[in-house]
């Protein structure tokens, strides 16, 4: 009956608009109240422990490296640096998006990061060169996801806190599945363009290139000091986010001189806005989710949910779309913290590795930023490029065909996961 309430409570208060951390906190505490089964100072004692971890130190710091990248100008020579090497092809500029979000996804770990930083730039530029804004806002919106799967990965950090997994496998499991998405947008992007004729962008020029590359070559040291830092194992990941910050700082007010004392504080106060909230919703995330783990909710989901079949691919299609609903709903880290607990239990019966299940659990959870209610993606690139979110949404549709393909692949093979985490850490 009690978690009738909380269940009920908890709903409720989301669909008056209530933002989630509150609706996690407020819920658990009428439970709490309703119940008598505890003291209510319990609430505030287990959302502190929820939050009392080392790795969660990673989070401020991967926000901070990824705004001051925004903000440094350093996505600029990003995107230049794609558009020399893939703008060549047919459709060049949808690639160059693909291409500028694989390689900015090694400095942020955030899709929403992506689409506000570099969407502004992308959708400027294929508007610019004759693309229909549809189609530059569905590709960038797409190619946005790529960043929290390939590391580093801000829902990855969560997940590994909340399943007590290694956050270096979960990096490296990433890796594949995360380029695995940019070659099949690219596969769609060359469709479309062969279809709807788009054109090149310039002639391949080494030249062109080189200068683009020497240009953005301290820029692009960045996934090479977080990614190579973590994959070699000299630091830990919080300890590759300190070295991103810093080397962030270096490249914007010592190489580039483009951070003035201003924008220092601008950013600074972003990240610990960004920050605060996120801490939130997995300090609220973590008395709700003791809540169900107490009263043997998860246990009893997870036997629910292998009574219905036997057939562990019909168990994990059902757990994809219970992911997919949630992600459609639900923001990504309050997602995670909820259904870690329900959800981990029936792929560890299922012989599923929790690094695997955390991957395939972080594609769920993207996919969801591009579909409404919630699709947080969306409504970044609807107000950064003032484009109505219907147009968004439907621009954004077709690309859920490739995005849906990786993960039907990243599922039901393992090796495409965890090859890089084996190889390095088993």
């Amino acid at each position: 009956m009690y978690i009738a309430i909380l269940f009920a409570s908890f709903f409720s208060l989301l669909f008056m608009g209530v933002p989630v951390a509150v609706a996690l906190g407020g819920s658990s505490l009428i439970y709490v109240l309703a119940s008598g089964s505890v003291p209510d100072f319990v609430v505030l004692h287990r959302m502190v422990n929820g939050i009392d971890s080392f790795p969660l130190l990673a989070i401020p710091f991967f926000i901070l490296a990824g705004n001051l990248m925004n903000s440094a100008g350093i996505t600029n020579r990003i995107f230049a640096f794609a558009r020399a090497m893939v703008g060549w092809m047919r459709g060049g500029l949808g690639h160059v998006n693909v291409g500028a979000s694989v390689v900015f996804a090694g400095m942020s770990g955030a899709a929403v990061a992506d689409a506000g930083g570099l969407g502004t730039i992308e959708v400027k530029a294929m508007r610019d060169a004759g693309y229909d804004r549809g189609f530059a806002v569905g590709v960038t919106a797409a190619s946005s996801t790529i960043g929290p799967i390939i590391p580093p990965s801000l829902p990855m950090v969560i997940y590994g806190v909340m399943a007590s997994a290694s956050i270096g496998q979960l990096f490296a499991a990433g890796f594949i599945p995360g380029l695995l998405m940019a070659v099949s947008l690219m596969v769609m992007i060359a469709w479309y363009a062969r279809v709807r004729n788009y054109p090149r962008d310039a002639a391949f020029d080494l030249c062109v290139l080189w200068r683009a590359f020497q240009a953005a070559f301290l820029s692009l040291m960045t996934p090479l000091i977080i990614v190579g830092g973590i994959l070699s194992g000299m630091v830990t990941p919080t300890e590759a986010a300190i070295a991103a910050v810093f080397w962030a700082l270096i490249l914007g007010i010592f190489v580039y001189r483009t951070l003035n004392p201003t924008r220092l504080v601008r950013v600074s106060m972003e990240t610990i806005e960004t920050t605060a909230s996120i801490l939130l919703i997995v300090a609220a995330a973590s008395i709700f989710a003791w809540i169900l783990t107490s009263n043997r909710v998860t246990e009893d989901f997870a036997n629910f949910i292998l009574t219905l079949s036997d057939n562990p691919i019909v168990i994990l299609l059902l757990l994809n779309l219970i992911m997919l609903i949630a992600g459609c709903f639900l923001e990504t880290i309050a997602a995670i913290t909820i259904l870690v607990p329900v959800l981990l239990p029936v792929a560890v019966k299922l012989g599923v590795d929790p690094v695997h299940f955390g991957v395939i659990m972080v594609l769920n959870l993207m996919i969801g930023l591009l579909t409404p209610p919630i699709g947080m993606v969306l409504y970044v690139l609807a107000k950064v490029t003032n484009t109505p979110f219907e147009v968004c949404m439907r621009a954004t549709m077709p690309f859920l065909v490739p995005l849906v393909t990786v993960l039907a692949l990243v599922t039901f093979f393992p090796a495409i996961s965890m090859w890089l985490p084996t190889l390095v850490y088993r």
